[in-house]
C-alpha cells in the first residue's frame, strides 16, 4: 500500500510538473522556456507538393525538438541538409538538440521542417500553422503552437536554388 501511496504521488507530481512547462511553454503571455522567433514557410507554386519550415528556436534548458505538425500535410519532418561529397543530402532526423540558452537556426540548406505530401498551395502571405512538440531533459513534452507566414519562392534562396538533391538515396527535385 504504502508503495502504492508512493508512485500515486510520484506520478501526480510529474504531471503537475509536466503541466506547468506544458503550460509556460506554450500559452503563457509571461517568459517561456522555450522561444520560436523569425518563423517563416517557403510559399509554393500549383502542385507542389512539398516545402519547408524555417525559424530560430532557444530552449532555457536543455531540449529538443521531437515532432512537427500541420494541417496542411500528414506527413511533417524535421530534417537535415548537408553536403555528403559533393552531393547536398537530405534526411529525415530523429530529433533535434536544442542546448540551454543557444539559439538553433532552422534554415534553408541546414536543419529544417519539411511538409510533405501538401493538401493545398501554400501562397505567399498566408500564414501556415505549425504544432511543435518539445521535449526537455526530464522528457516532459509540450506543444508550440506558431503561425508561420509564407515568403515568395526566393527568400531564403538556398533551399529552392539547388533544384535538385539526394534524399535518402532518391533524387527530388524542388
Amino acid at each position: 500500500m504504502k508503495n502504492l501511496i508512493t508512485r500515486t504521488l510520484a506520478l501526480a507530481l510529474a504531471t503537475t510538473a509536466f503541466s506547468a512547462w506544458a503550460d509556460h511553454a506554450g500559452h503563457s503571455t509571461q517568459h517561456q522556456p522555450v522561444q520560436v522567433e523569425q518563423a517563416w514557410v517557403r510559399a509554393t507554386v500549383p502542385q507542389q507538393t512539398a516545402t519547408g519550415a524555417f525559424m530560430l528556436i532557444t530552449a532555457d534548458t536543455d531540449s529538443k525538438l521531437v515532432k512537427a505538425a500541420s494541417p496542411l500535410s500528414d506527413k511533417v519532418e524535421v530534417h537535415e541538409m548537408k553536403m555528403e561529397n559533393d552531393v547536398m543530402r537530405m534526411r529525415q532526423v530523429e530529433n533535434l538538440p536544442l542546448p540551454a540558452g543557444q539559439a538553433v537556426e532552422l534554415k534553408p540548406g541546414g536543419y529544417h521542417i519539411m511538409i510533405l505530401d501538401l493538401k493545398e498551395q501554400v501562397k505567399e502571405g498566408d500564414h501556415v500553422p505549425l504544432t511543435l512538440t518539445i521535449e526537455n531533459a526530464a522528457g516532459q513534452q509540450a506543444d508550440i503552437e506558431i503561425q508561420a507566414p509564407a515568403r515568395a519562392l526566393a527568400a531564403g534562396n538556398a533551399h529552392g536554388a539547388h533544384g535538385q538533391m539526394q534524399h535518402d538515396g532518391q533524387s527530388h527535385k524542388h
